[in-house]
């Protein structure tokens, strides 16, 4: 990935498929869709999503948005990245989800800025950068 790349966290996609033409895809315009990525924890997570909600249609919209994206494998060195994360975290008795623990590796690992709407529990993460787009947007 290029310098300054972005990696779209679960509900952020979510609402890209929920508002096609919002302000997540306003901002992947001005920022470039060559910049834009996300991870296979993430797809994972929306596809159980259009599973659990039996609608095709969705499965659908799901299918089309994980298509036009990079979706970037877990490989090393995000194995490093979150032994260490994850020791840190339960010493200091902040722990974060699992899927976010593997997500905030994954970006830590090749320097990507998390766009999330639960900076809440990626902010806990050292050294992680996190933009919230859905917040900025609406001032």
């Amino acid at each position: 990935m290029a310098s300054s790349a972005w990696l779209l966290d679960t509900n952020i996609l979510s609402d890209l498929v929920r508002h096609p033409q919002g302000v997540v895809a306003d901002r992947i315009a001005e920022v470039g869709e060559e910049r834009i990525c996300t991870s296979v924890v993430v797809a994972a997570e929306l596809r159980y999503g259009a599973a659990k909600s039996g609608s095709k249609r969705l499965a659908e919209r799901v299918d089309l948005l994980l298509s036009a994206l990079e979706i970037l494998p877990l490989e090393p060195p995000v194995d490093r990245e979150y032994a260490t994360l994850r020791d840190h975290l339960a010493r200091r008795g902040t722990p974060i989800g699992p899927n976010d623990l593997l997500i905030a590796a994954h970006a830590l690992a090749l320097d990507l800025v998390v766009v999330t709407a639960n900076t809440g529990e990626f902010s806990r993460v050292p050294g992680l950068k996190v933009e919230n787009w859905l917040e900025q947007s609406s001032s």
